[in-house]
């Protein structure tokens, strides 16, 4: 499986969360397979997708998932300690993990090459932390969710990207729109 086909299969349970999608590609694919005022799309920033769902998620009580790639978290991982350290039970950071930059032409990611974001984010005070394969991420979310632990979620999948229109939806309007649902 590829990262498009598990957000297909994912945006079922995404629907009534708070969801901050990684930049790129990844926001191409979630705004065309499901597009939801509660999404935020990432439309800049690599690498913020977790920090900025994680202060959401400090902020409030309602759940966050972000949805953030290997690449990106690698980018910054000095997120992850703040995040272990620091744990709520709302939040879930959601990692897809195809060893690869996808958003750029698909250049392999250290993750691709040995390094185990799951060992990481252990490392820096994370203490659920679950390892999946694609096929198995619906499941391991569903139970994220119910668990009441903040929970890091490391989806292995097959590098890929699925042909999606860029978001032509103006920036403001995804802030707005999202701030809106956070407001409820």
């Amino acid at each position: 499986m590829i990262r498009s086909e598990i957000l297909k299969e994912i945006a079922p349970i995404l629907r009534d969360e708070l969801v901050v999608c990684n930049i790129g590609i990844p926001s191409q694919e979630l705004h065309a397979i499901d597009d939801q005022p509660s999404n935020f799309y990432m439309l800049g920033t690599m690498g913020l997708a977790s920090s900025i769902g994680f202060g959401l998620a400090l902020a409030q009580d309602k759940n966050v998932i972000s949805i953030d790639g290997d690449g990106s978290v690698l980018t910054n991982l000095g997120t992850l300690p703040t995040i272990g350290n620091n744990a709520v039970p709302n939040y879930t950071l959601l990692i897809i993990d195809n060893g690869s930059y996808g958003s750029t032409g698909d250049q392999p990611t250290y993750a691709g090459q040995g390094t185990d974001l799951a060992a990481v984010a252990s490392a820096c005070g994370c203490d659920n932390v679950v390892e999946c394969q694609a096929e198995e991420t619906g499941d391991v979310l569903k139970a994220a969710l119910a668990s009441d632990k903040m929970t890091i979620i490391v989806c292995k999948c097959e590098s890929g990207n699925a042909k999606m229109p860029v978001i032509t939806m103006d920036p403001v309007v995804i802030r707005d729109r999202f701030m809106t649902e956070v407001a409820k």
